[in-house]
């Protein structure tokens, strides 16, 4: 079962709640982009560490943005799925295991402007911020 961290601001813990509790019929498309729900490891804790994302598909796979807004530091989640791969992914009632990777330099391009068209704000985050936002690849398991 997941958990909601009793950190989370209101409205991510509000949003993380009605996509549970309804399996994404509630919360699956939120301000108008598709989520999905991404469980990590904590790198520290070692706890999984449930959030919505905004994500988008290529190839079978779903992509998310570590943009954290265009702040210096990566977000946790991301910093959690580089030392540890394996994650758990939820878009709407499918529940599925995934191996997590940053995109490479040669795929970036083409996922990143799949996921500004989704989300255009990623652009201004990535002109506020000199940290290289990563894009991260979820490949499910077989």
């Amino acid at each position: 079962m997941t958990t909601i961290s009793p950190t989370l601001p209101d409205w991510i813990a509000d949003h993380m709640r009605r996509y549970l509790e309804t399996d994404g019929e509630d919360g699956h498309i939120w301000n108008g982009v598709p989520t999905l729900l991404l469980t990590t490891k904590g790198s520290k804790s070692g706890e999984d560490r449930t959030l919505p994302l905004i994500y988008g598909e290529h190839d079978g796979r779903h992509i998310v943005v570590a943009s954290r807004g265009g702040a210096p530091k990566h977000p946790s989640w991301y910093t959690n799925l580089v030392s540890e791969p394996a994650v758990k992914v939820q878009v709407k009632a499918d529940r599925f295991e995934a191996t997590a990777r940053t995109a490479s330099a040669e795929e970036k391009p083409e996922l990143w402007n799949l996921m500004a068209e989704i989300f255009p704000q990623y652009n201004e985050y990535q002109e506020k911020t000199d940290r290289d936002i990563p894009v991260v690849v979820l490949e499910r398991a077989n």
